[in-house]
């Protein structure tokens, strides 16, 4: 446990993250590999968990009922996945598939919600880092469809 204390320290989402809440953390974190091509995520399916990227590739899908899925976005390491354990309903939106070899710290959302619940402070630090990620996301969005119909015109 204290090795995974020490790499979730290290990975940029926890950038000075109280060491206390780090410690909390743990106890609701594993390591899982995902081999090249598998799903992480499946739109529609129940959201239970985040994904901090140690390293690999992967990509956010939106399935157009096309042979192919548009990719919304490709994270790798360092990045983080998946807010949607946080908001209820608790559904993920979109897939996420590994596009190489990936390995991650899987953090249960469950765990982390009853957290949260017992401490606010944990709950804050947490919803501050997840609103900036999701502004971030949402703006590379915008400036992705402003690309696109600026070349459809």
């Amino acid at each position: 446990m204290e090795t995974l204390v020490m790499l979730l320290k290290e990975h940029p989402f926890f950038k000075d993250f109280p060491p206390q809440f780090i410690s909390l953390l743990t106890e609701c974190a594993s390591n899982r590999v995902y081999k090249q091509g598998s799903f992480i995520t499946r739109s529609g399916e129940e959201a239970r968990e985040f994904y901090l990227i140690r390293e690999g590739i992967v990509a956010i899908e939106l399935d157009a009922g096309t042979d192919h899925p548009i990719v919304l976005q490709t994270l790798d390491d360092g990045d983080i996945l998946g807010w949607s354990w946080l908001l209820p309903p608790y559904y993920w939106h979109f897939d996420a598939r590994a596009e190489k070899e990936t390995h991650l710290y899987v953090l249960d959302g469950p765990c982390i919600r009853q957290k949260c619940e017992k401490n606010h402070s944990l709950g804050y630090e947490l919803l501050k880092r997840f609103a900036y990620i999701m502004e971030t996301r949402l703006e590379a969005t915008r400036l992705q469809l402003l690309d696109i119909y600026q070349k459809n015109r």
